[in-house]
């Protein structure tokens, strides 16, 4: 009887093998890319179009998230390298305008409180339209005296007065004090310490000290230390391990933790944080890296999105049977653009699944928009001075949590 199993077991590898050649063969062949999935571009321009002027009585749940679905939005049409019309970018500039409370920052909407997601996404969307409208909306001090209300002794930051701590806060605060020009040492004094403290037995980060490690929370505090100039003090190979493993051997997309399954967000929660790893990994010498594609399976993750991840009108979703959704639909499109474009502007290279249509433009894997609108921010606000934050004493303003406060909350995933 075993001798008839083992038998059997070779069979079945035997076949598995034979698959593989001729699946391997056959994407060699010009038969293959008859088959290959097509990105839906103009059903998701449509989409995206008419989520930035029209949304239905669906998103009264996000009326706490409103620039979270501009960045979403704009976002994902940059991606597709459709431009939005001036009077638009005009509009949502003055929208922008209304959501930024007067004591600084942004709020989840107008008349709301100030809160680091929404601030995040707003300087974010800002970016992207990149004008000087957009630039002239962010009050710069104010918005440094708001960080240093947030600001904790042992260097984590609140996401908003009174609020939760993790390790979210600590890169929206550090995404928006770089590209707006008032990061100072100060403000960030002990933040590093207390983001490694993050890292965890398994190699990701969790949202606090001695959690678990997830994937949005990964990213996040990798990205803030690279913004920071101290990702060299992670425990880099542990994350690598853990990041690389969370992409789905079957599925070809990534989950979010442990033992979960694949979501189509991760796409770029994961996925991105291998550029920041091969890229820190490159600065500390190591000689084996590739020249050519990063440390995951690029085809696999775009096989994924275009096959699973797509609403035939318009949109991404999480995982077949779900419904699509703007934030879905941002941050496939990211992870899409992330496993398609390897390198920088020195050394580019891009892993297009199927036809050039596919294509879409980069995203900057630290910020999450496009390099040149990086650039243009840093650009205009590097010409101006970095406020003055002598003022602040200890981290703290002395700005008390407001009675009764409704702080505003990004969507989770």
């Amino acid at each position: 009887l075993l001798s008839r199993k083992r038998h059997t077991n070779v069979e079945i590898l035997s076949l598995m093998e034979e698959e593989r050649i001729q699946v391997d063969s056959c994407r060699d062949t010009d038969d293959f890319m008859i088959g290959l999935p097509t990105l839906l571009r103009d059903q998701h321009y449509q989409y995206l179009k008419k989520g930035l002027r029209h949304l239905s009585d669906a998103y009264e749940c996000l009326d706490a998230s409103r620039p979270w679905l501009c960045f979403w939005i704009l976002h994902s049409l940059e991606l597709l390298e459709e431009p939005v019309p001036a009077t638009v970018a005009s509009d949502v500039c003055q929208f922008l305008a209304r959501c930024q409370s007067p004591t600084g920052g942004f709020a989840g909407g107008p008349g709301q409180y100030a809160h680091l997601a929404p601030t995040y996404a707003a300087v974010n969307a800002l970016c992207i339209i990149g004008t000087e409208e957009a630039y002239s909306v962010i009050d710069r001090e104010k918005l440094l005296d708001f960080l240093w209300s947030l600001k904790q002794p042992d260097g984590s930051f609140m996401m908003h007065v009174g609020g939760e701590v993790d390790v979210r806060s600590a890169y929206c605060a550090a995404s928006v004090a770089s590209l707006t020009n008032i990061l100072t040492p100060k403000l960030f004094e002990d933040t590093t310490n207390w983001i490694l403290r993050c890292q965890n037995w398994e190699g990701g980060l969790s949202g606090v000290p001695g959690l678990e490690a997830h994937g949005g929370y990964t990213f996040c505090g990798t990205a803030a230390l690279v913004i920071l100039g101290n990702e060299h003090m992670l425990d880099l190979k542990a994350l690598l391990r853990w990041v690389v493993s969370r992409q789905m051997r079957f599925e070809g997309g990534f989950q979010g933790r442990c033992n979960k399954l694949v979501d189509g967000c991760y796409s770029f929660w994961q996925a991105g944080v291998l550029p920041l790893l091969h890229r820190a990994l490159f600065k500390e010498g190591e000689s084996e890296l590739s020249r050519h594609q990063w440390m995951f399976e690029q085809k696999a993750l775009q096989e994924y999105i275009l096959l699973c991840c797509q609403n035939p009108t318009g949109g991404l979703l999480d995982k077949p049977g779900k419904s699509r959704d703007f934030y879905h639909t941002c941050y496939c499109l990211s992870g899409l653009a992330i496993a398609q474009h390897f390198g920088n502007l020195d050394h580019h290279q891009e892993i297009i699944l199927g036809k050039e249509e596919n294509r879409l433009a980069p995203t900057h894997p630290v910020y999450n928009i496009c390099p040149e609108k990086v650039a243009g921010a840093l650009e205009h606000f590097l010409k101006l001075p970095v406020p003055d934050d002598s003022r602040h004493v200890g981290g703290f303003t002395g700005i008390k949590p407001p009675a009764a406060a409704a702080p505003s909350h990004e969507p989770q995933s």
